[in-house]
């Protein structure tokens, strides 16, 4: 009987541990260092993406703003700047979208209850793309 209850306990704190919430993350604390989080996040979930360094020639640069609010949600992102190649300035929209929501920005960013910057897709000749923020890296 003495085993059963030894395993009863285990079972307990083996399950309490299982269901712990995850810690939580700390926002970066510069604009610069949560684009960068950002951008990790997008490349992250986005098979499409090079690391190599980029081409001399680019296919296509796709500029970006993304207002994010609060808790990392995308607000609005719009195109700033593209050069003709509409699929890929919607598969860089779709890509920001379909990695949010991101962390929670620092308090000390929030402009009201967002904060707003820009992210630049640097497309090559077999339509893969790399992030500014992350030029370098890898």
């Amino acid at each position: 009987m003495g085993n059963r209850l030894a395993l009863a306990v285990i079972t307990a704190v083996l399950g309490a541990c299982a269901s712990a919430p995850p810690a939580p993350r700390v926002a970066p604390q510069t604009l610069d260092d949560y684009k960068h989080a950002v951008a990790m996040r997008i490349a992250a979930l986005n098979p499409a993406t090079y690391s190599a360094p980029p081409p001399e020639m680019l296919k296509s640069v796709v500029v970006l703003e993304i207002t994010v609010d609060s808790v990392g949600a995308p607000l609005e992102v719009s195109v700033f700047r593209s050069n003709g190649y509409p699929d890929l300035t919607q598969r860089a929209i779709t890509a920001v979208i379909d990695a949010s929501p991101f962390g929670a920005p620092a308090p000390a960013l929030l402009q009201g209850d967002s904060v707003n910057f820009f992210e630049t897709f640097l497309f090559r000749d077999d339509d893969s793309f790399q992030l500014r923020s992350l030029v370098g890296e890898r």
